[in-house]
């Protein structure tokens, strides 16, 4: 099956092995499927070893980069594609259209970011496009508990929960991410 999933992540490594551990294993299973990752673009942190390890699976691998970020060094010159753009927003945007659905690794302020705005999209029914959360070592725990405390508190739908999966295997999600939209 032709699919192509965007995979929000961390720009740094973290301080803990687990999180470049499971940025290296979503990018080997992401390569291994034979689907297409699209993400940040980036060199360093867990987008050069998530990048990294779709390649060495054969997997294909389409990064997105702003010309800022482009101009400090910082992209991947091992891709196959590489799409420089001008902004944020207009690599988010980008992402999206080039994406079947979304996965978000541990990350600070941007990862967030993309993992809130792919999200809205769906919730929003500007399309139908599954995202995900991969939970490595509890990284999301507070978060999630959060989500939950906005359903209980009325600002967020029980339903619009629902479409973002979170989990701490790898294989699952990634299966779950894949399943078609009920009709």
């Amino acid at each position: 099956m032709s699919f192509s999933i965007c995979v929000f992540c961390g720009s740094a490594r973290g301080l803990r092995p687990a999180y470049a551990a499971a940025a290296q294993l979503v990018g080997t299973a992401i390569g291994r499927r034979g689907w297409t990752l699209v993400y940040g673009g980036g060199r360093v942190g867990l987008m050069g070893i998530l990048a990294d390890a779709a390649l060495a699976a054969g997997g294909r691998v389409t990064g997105v980069i702003p010309q800022f970020l482009y101009e400090r060094e910082v992209a991947h010159r091992g891709l196959e594609s590489l799409e420089i753009v001008q902004s944020f927003a207009e690599r988010k945007q980008r992402m999206g259209e080039l994406s079947d659905a979304f996965l978000s690794l541990p990350g600070g302020v941007g990862t967030l970011d993309e993992l809130f705005e792919a999200w809205s999209w769906t919730q929003a029914r500007l399309q139908r496009k599954r995202s995900g959360l991969l939970n490595v070592d509890g990284y999301y725990d507070e978060l999630l508990a959060f989500l939950r405390t906005s359903v209980r508190e009325g600002f967020l739908h029980p339903q619009s929960l629902s479409i973002l999966h979170a989990g701490t295997d790898v294989e699952e999600l990634l299966e779950a991410l894949a399943m078609p939209w009920a009709s």
